[in-house]
């Protein structure tokens, strides 16, 4: 699986989203490769959760000029992700989950230091501490059901734009 990631990059790393995913966490729901996802369907199956989804977007738009996001479906994970780039790089990957969804963003071994020295939850540093290295990356998930959720989003929102 490293070798796989190491040669075919971006797409090595959804590979491994998906794996982590399938094993770890609530499956990913948006599975129909003929079913483009909508806003109004999004939100049916997040339900009270799409305040988030919908703060989340709003906080990147009004304090970021260059944010451009896409729906893509992934065959090797058999799902719909939503990917967010600044430029050319990604910033988070969103997975549709029942009633809520997972937000993950994928950091590199550089960003320790940075990461560590942040603001974050001492959980949240510990995942990362703690998470499976992938050429030279790791991941960090959440499930969004708070406020919390999404205060910690934007830290690392603003981490992972200011280490690019």
């Amino acid at each position: 699986m490293l070798i796989k990631c190491l040669k075919n990059g971006i797409l090595g790393i959804v590979n491994i989203y998906y794996e982590l995913n399938f094993y770890i966490m609530e499956p990913i729901v948006l599975t129909d490769p003929n079913v483009q996802p909508t806003d109004e369907l999004v939100f049916s199956i997040i339900g009270e959760n799409s305040v988030y989804w919908k703060q989340i977007i709003d906080y990147l738009y009004e304090h970021h000029f260059d944010i451009s996001e896409q729906w893509r479906f992934y065959n090797d994970g058999k799902s719909w992700l939503y990917r967010t780039l600044r430029k050319k790089k990604t910033i988070f990957w969103i997975g549709v989950i029942k009633d809520t969804f997972r937000i993950s963003f994928w950091f590199g071994d550089k960003a320790e230091p940075a990461l560590l020295a942040s603001n974050l939850p001492d959980q949240i540093k510990d995942e990362f501490r703690n998470a499976k290295r992938y050429a030279h990356s790791r991941a960090i998930s959440i499930e969004m059901r708070s406020s919390e959720d999404y205060e910690n989003v934007i830290k690392l929102i603003e981490l992972e734009i200011k280490l690019k």
